[in-house]
């Protein structure tokens, strides 16, 4: 079995997909995201209340992914250790890039941060390297909720 399918097994059965997350999983799509927001906003203004939307450009995003932190949130959040979490390392560090361009090859530079471009890894492990965001969303919401009305 390929190790992208045996991670997504291994997510799904330990429950460890963050809830929210719509791309890349199976029976979750960009329409099902778009109709819980729309259905979210509609019940707020239902119950009359105020919403806000904030939206993240993340183009060019899996080029920022850092490996180290990746790995640690892999072992930490995640529970992937021992020859699993090594393998994912030997995959992630230690790469090269360079560009060929009529026939002429840029010099080579390494990549200290990034999931490889195309793989079918790379957007599984995008995934798992923001599922944080969701609960840093969520806490910062709480605060400024309580803040509003302490006021």
């Amino acid at each position: 079995m390929a190790v992208q399918k045996r991670l997504q097994v291994f997510l799904d059965k330990t429950g460890s997909m963050p809830n929210h997350q719509s791309a890349y999983r199976k029976g979750y799509s960009t329409e099902t995201a778009l109709l819980k927001i729309y259905n979210d906003l509609l019940l707020a203004a239902d119950r009359g209340e105020i919403s806000v939307l904030c939206m993240l450009d993340l183009s060019a995003a899996f080029d920022t992914v850092d490996h180290e932190l990746l790995l640690q949130r892999l072992k930490c959040r995640f529970g992937i250790t021992g020859q699993v979490l090594e393998w994912f390392r030997s995959y992630l560090t230690e790469r090269m890039f360079s560009v060929i361009f009529q026939g002429e090859r840029s010099s080579t530079v390494k990549l200290v941060c990034s999931v490889p471009q195309g793989s079918v890894l790379g957007p599984l492990l995008f995934i798992l390297y923001t599922a944080e965001l969701a609960d840093i969303a969520s806490y910062r919401h709480m605060l400024m909720i309580r803040r509003f009305f302490t006021l």
